[in-house]
């Protein structure tokens, strides 16, 4: 199999494929954090190292996944990362005894996770397991690659590219999402909405849940209680509501932050 990836996603993949005996090709930008890399090539998974994003390391897995027959696991080009991502809404709901938070705020990179999640609800009302009431959904993305925050403020339909992307958190640092429409329409069938916050609002928020809560997070897990605060300020969410923030990985990759 082959992925393109800026982290977490060819770790979990590099660790499934040695638990097979597969084969795991994976391609990441070459300024991505050295723990991402030893994750990967202890796994024994071939890591080739991109000049550019995400966006050019999916171009090169996508070639040879071609040429070579390869399984290609890039986001939303196969359908078992968006049905295990979906998980997380049944065990959310699960944990909130089968009637979901108010607001759920997400990093949004490619954003499998929070389209995930949006199908899971619809899943358990048609089990007959929740009511139709959802969560607003917030995709929450650093001010140097937001291109689904600027195309949700403008009512777009589709995200055109954000240009020279840059960002701490290499989980935000996605230029351009293959499943931009389905994250928009989560967002507006929601009533939720979309939220940039600066590269010192993310560490902050990161540093702040290990100090407070215990919690290590990454920093994109940062961003979430950046954009919450932010959303508190403006008034859009009530101090009297459930809200679920969710961390995407650990503190510990980031040690350059």
């Amino acid at each position: 199999m082959v992925i393109p990836s800026a982290g977490n996603a060819a770790g979990a993949a590099a660790a499934y494929a040695a638990r097979a005996g597969l084969a795991a090709h994976v391609f990441m930008p070459r300024d991505v954090p050295e723990p991402f890399l030893r994750e990967c090539r202890a796994f024994g998974a071939k890591v080739t190292l991109v000049e550019g994003l995400i966006t050019d390391c999916g171009r090169q897995a996508r070639a040879l996944a071609e040429k070579h027959g390869w399984l290609d696991l890039s986001t939303l080009r196969e359908p078992y990362r968006i049905e295990g991502k979906k998980t997380m809404g049944y065990e959310l709901a699960e944990g909130f005894s089968w009637e979901l938070p108010d607001v759920i705020i997400y990093p949004t990179g490619g954003g499998t996770g929070l389209i995930g999640m949006w199908k899971a609800f619809s899943e358990l009302e048609e089990l007959g397991w929740i009511g139709p009431r959802r969560p607003r959904m917030v995709a929450v993305q650093a001010e140097g690659c937001a291109p689904i925050v600027r195309a949700f403020h403008a009512g777009e339909e589709f995200a055109s590219p954000w240009e020279n992307a840059a960002t701490v958190a290499a989980g935000l640092r996605v230029p351009q999402a293959i499943g931009d429409f389905l994250i928009l329409r989560a967002l507006r069938e929601s009533g939720g909405t979309a939220v940039a916050v600066s590269e010192r609002e993310l560490v902050e928020g990161a540093r702040e849940l290990a100090f407070l809560e215990g919690i290590y997070a990454c920093p994109e897990g940062g961003a979430t209680l950046a954009a919450l605060k932010r959303l508190l300020f403006q008034g859009w969410v009530s101090r009297k509501e459930r809200v679920v923030l969710f961390n995407t990985g650990s503190g510990l990759k980031y040690p350059g932050t």
